[in-house]
C-alpha cells in the first residue's frame, strides 16, 4: 500500500475516533469521554497526538496531490487562501487564550468575549473555514476524506461540550447560552 493511501487511512480513523468520542459524549454525558471526566497530561497527550495525526495527514496528502483537482487559481488563491488564513487567524488567537491546559479538557475560564460573543464555539467555526480553505487551496482530492471526517468530528463536538459546560459554569453559562448561538450569529443582547 502507497505511504499516501496508508497516511489517509490514519488520518481519516483518526477523526472517525474524534467524532465516535464526540457522538457518545453527547449521546451519553454522564459517561462521557469529551471533556474529560478527569483532566490528566495523558488525556492531554493522547488529544494532541490525535490533532497532531490529523493535521499532519492533512498537509501530507494536500501537498503531496497538489492541485489533483485541477482547480483555477484563481479559486485556489483567492477564496481557497482567505479563508486558510482566516481560519488560522481566528483559531491561533484563542488556542493561546486557553491554553495548552484548556484546549485539551482541563476546567478554565468561560469565554464569552470577543469571537465568543458571536459564537458559543468559535474555535470549531475556525477549523472548519480553515478546512475548506485547506480544500481549496490544496486541490487535493486525497485530502477530502480526512477532511471530511475532521469536519464532522468538529461539528459534533459542541453537543458532546455543551452538558459538560453547564455542569461546570452553571447559571452563568445558561446566560451565555441563550444569548449566543452554538455556531455562529449576532448575540441576542450583550453578554456580561
Amino acid at each position: 500500500m502507497a505511504v499516501t493511501s496508508q497516511i489517509q487511512i490514519l488520518g481519516t480513523a483518526t477523526g472517525a475516533i474524534f467524532f465516535a468520542v464526540f457522538l457518545w459524549s453527547a449521546l451519553f454525558p454522564a459517561r462521557r469521554l469529551w471533556p474529560p471526566q478527569s483532566y490528566s497530561g495523558l488525556t492531554a497527550a493522547i488529544v494532541w497526538l490525535g490533532d497532531l495525526v490529523i493535521l499532519g495527514a492533512v498537509l501530507w496528502l494536500g501537498v503531496s496531490g497538489w492541485n489533483d483537482i485541477g482547480l483555477p487559481d484563481w479559486v485556489r488563491f483567492g477564496p481557497g487562501l482567505a479563508a486558510f488564513i482566516l481560519g488560522n487567524l481566528m483559531i491561533w488567537p484563542a488556542m493561546i487564550r486557553f491554553g495548552f491546559n484548556q484546549n485539551f479538557g482541563a476546567k478554565g475560564e468561560l469565554m464569552k468575549d470577543g469571537l465568543y460573543r458571536y459564537s458559543r464555539h468559535p474555535q470549531y467555526m475556525a477549523i472548519i473555514i480553515s478546512a475548506i480553505g485547506w480544500v481549496l487551496l490544496s486541490a487535493s482530492v486525497s485530502v477530502l476524506p480526512v477532511l471530511a471526517g475532521a469536519v464532522a468530528a468538529v461539528i459534533a463536538a459542541p453537543f458532546a461540550e455543551e452538558s459538560w459546560l453547564q455542569e461546570t459554569y452553571g447559571d452563568q453559562y445558561t446566560a451565555y447560552r441563550r444569548r449566543t448561538p452554538r455556531f455562529i450569529g449576532l448575540p441576542k443582547e450583550t453578554v456580561s
